[in-house]
């Protein structure tokens, strides 16, 4: 698998801590960054990881911003992303079982390290449940014709 990830300013710190996480899990990445606490503007980061992964360059991709919101509206205008933003595990199991997410949004002011560890495991580790919800999926792109 190989995934791209990036950040905003907000998201510096969780994204070194989950970029040195998949290291550990040995998973090939990209960093494409912010690589300080400068201020940035999160849409530019946010599009191009999505855009990557809409390329199919990247099997899935990584964001990181303050609150989370920013970066997932951004990646979710791209065509054939479907980023979600997930606060617990839970959620990013959902997010791979019913909605095939492709981009986890993980929000850096407001999730501890560890509660993003664990997100990030069940969202790497989590398969695609398929049938009706592969329909539903398919319906979003239909309507948007993204």
């Amino acid at each position: 698998m190989k995934v791209i990830i990036g950040c905003d300013h907000a998201g510096f710190d969780l994204k070194e801590y989950i970029a040195e996480e998949l290291r550990n899990l040995n998973i090939d990445f990209e960093d494409i960054g912010t690589f300080s606490e400068d201020s940035v503007d999160y849409p530019d980061y946010g599009i191009k990881v999505a855009e990557g992964v809409s390329a199919g360059n990247f099997e899935k991709g990584i964001l990181i911003c303050g609150a989370g919101i920013g970066m997932s509206i951004a990646a979710n205008k791209v065509k054939k992303i479907r980023a979600a933003l997930c606060m617990t595990p839970e959620q990013a199991e959902l997010s791979r079982q019913h909605n095939d997410s492709n981009v986890l949004v993980m929000a850096g002011r407001l999730i501890g390290k560890e509660t993003a560890k664990e997100i990030l495991n069940k969202w790497l580790n989590t398969g695609f449940e398929g049938g009706r919800h592969e329909k539903r999926i398919n319906k979003i792109h239909d309507l948007t014709g993204i």
